[in-house]
């Protein structure tokens, strides 16, 4: 047995098993998650087959292989089988009133002594409103490219 698999050993019970093989038989199943089925069903001891083979018969990298046994043996079945949620995520600095006003404030006239609206202006006025606590003029720059809106 090659050392990827030494650490985390996959062991299916028979209801995790028929789970598994009850899944592939499911006439529609996300690809991503039918291959990480295939990879438990492969990679339980007692089928004995190592990462590197594997690999070879699902044309994916070991890499993939050891990662989903290791969900497995520390977090279970359903961690293994199913997308992890974002640990990084960022809310939007903007909501959908938020961008109303941006775009209201887009389309106002500019103010006095220039000839219209920079992204450090609206941004600066939409904090001078108290429509956010704080925000960049890149933030605001995205929103309105989401948003289709130029400043042109």
């Amino acid at each position: 047995m090659p050392n990827g698999n030494k650490k985390f050993i996959v062991r299916l019970t028979k209801n995790e098993r028929q789970e598994l093989l009850n899944l592939t038989k499911k006439g529609r199943l996300p690809a991503r998650k039918m291959l990480h089925v295939q990879i438990l069903l492969m990679a339980d001891i007692s089928n004995n087959w190592c990462d590197e083979r594997i690999a070879q018969a699902l044309d994916i990298s070991t890499k993939t292989v050891c990662r989903v046994r290791q969900a497995f043996v520390e977090d279970g079945l359903d961690v293994a089988l199913n997308r992890r949620e974002h640990k990084n995520f960022k809310p939007r600095k903007l909501g959908g009133s938020e961008e109303a006003h941006l775009v209201a404030l887009c389309c106002s006239k500019a103010p006095e002594g220039t000839c219209r609206w920079t992204l450090r202006m609206l941004a600066d006025k939409l904090v001078e409103l108290d429509i956010v606590d704080r925000i960049s003029h890149e933030a605001v720059r995205q929103t309105l490219k989401k948003m289709n809106l130029s400043l042109g």
